[in-house]
């Protein structure tokens, strides 16, 4: 009868159940720690997407170090985030949405708040029917607008935000922050002295048809040859995406009639 205690701990039943209880007690305690955290997720996905727009914008450097306070500051004092009707171009009501909470990948992917994109070489399946855009004011006017752009790269699915001029064409600065593009190769959209090539290059030709490009080779100065930018050597399938990208969100199914009304004095 002693060795009955030893039994039951080696019996299936017992393991069984002591493997269920681990599990419970483990999945509970990762809700309970997700939960906790979802709040300070939230807030660090947030500066990072604001660093990012203020990397776009040039109003900070690229390995500059900015904390919470700093991008809070900076957004108070020159930058008001908005919300665009992208089919007609036209701003949200200032104050009607959060507009700096506004989550566009979310809504892209939200059937209630998008609609299946018309077919495209940038491989943007689903377009949010309201786009994020960043108001960088000077003086109390608009000197450059950052959008966000998206598009299918050789691996999946490449995130940036666009600096454009008052003008609705010339092009400020851009970053990529999220991708998944090769190291070394295609990934070379994330090195800061090939996202200077863009500034100063041109969206749209003379007649507003969207001319940018990624060329192979190397392009002239912005001044010459305004809307062809250097190619990514050995990422031939980069260099087309990102062009293709870039051509998209600018367009007409992206922030084109937004652009269109910027450059017409539209009121911001």
């Amino acid at each position: 009868m002693a060795d009955t205690p030893t039994r039951d701990l080696n019996s299936v039943r017992y393991t069984v159940l002591f493997a269920t209880v681990v599990c419970v007690v483990c999945a509970a305690l990762i809700a309970v720690a997700a939960v906790l955290t979802k709040p300070s997720q939230a807030a660090n996905a947030l500066l990072y997407k604001e660093k990012n727009v203020l990397l776009a914008a040039g109003l900070i450097g690229p390995g500059d170090s900015v904390n919470t306070a700093q991008v809070q500051a900076i957004f108070q004092q020159s930058i008001q985030a908005r919300l665009v009707d992208l089919a007609s171009g036209e701003l949200l009501p200032l104050g009607s949405t959060d507009a700096r909470h506004y989550d566009q990948r979310l809504a892209r992917d939200d059937p209630a708040t998008s609609r299946e994109a018309p077919p495209n070489s940038a491989g943007v399946r689903r377009l949010p029917k309201l786009g994020i855009v960043y108001l960088i004011k000077k003086g109390g006017a608009v000197d450059q607008v950052v959008i966000a752009i998206e598009g299918l790269g050789m691996w999946g699915q490449i995130y940036g935000f666009m600096s454009i001029g008052p003008d609705g064409n010339t092009i400020q600065g851009l970053t990529y922050y999220d991708h998944k593009e090769t190291p070394g190769l295609g990934g070379e959209i994330s090195n800061p002295s090939w996202q200077a090539l863009w500034r100063g290059r041109k969206a749209f030709d003379e007649h507003w048809n969207v001319g940018i490009q990624v060329i192979k080779g190397q392009a002239g100065a912005p001044d010459a040859d305004p809307m062809r930018v250097d190619g990514l050597s050995g990422s031939t399938i980069t260099s087309k995406a990102i062009t293709q990208l870039v051509r998209y969100w600018v367009g007409e199914q992206g922030y084109g009639k937004f652009l269109k009304r910027l450059r017409e004095g539209a009121p911001a």
